[in-house]
């Protein structure tokens, strides 16, 4: 887990471990942890960013179909990794 990204926030700059990314139906998703402990929080985010857009735009997931959805295939990438809800 190396891989880390810096949101800007409303409260400011939050850094998050990216695990995972995929594509579901067109959508680039991916998968963030608040650290590297096993216990960590994890996030699925989801990029809402249009073509003309020069910086990336992510939503965290809420709706819980597509949650359901795309957490699956993060666990099919991530062999060793159980997502709960």
């Amino acid at each position: 887990m190396d891989d880390k990204i810096v949101f800007e926030t409303e409260e400011g700059q939050e850094e998050f471990y990216v695990l995972e990314q995929t594509r579901v139906s067109g959508i680039n998703y991916i998968l963030v942890a608040d650290s590297e402990e096993d216990d960590a929080i994890c996030l699925i985010l989801k990029d809402t960013s249009k073509s003309e857009d020069t910086d990336s735009v992510y939503e965290i997931v809420e709706d819980d179909e597509e949650l359901k959805a795309v957490s699956k295939v993060f666990e099919e990438l991530l062999e060793d990794v159980d997502i709960e809800m």
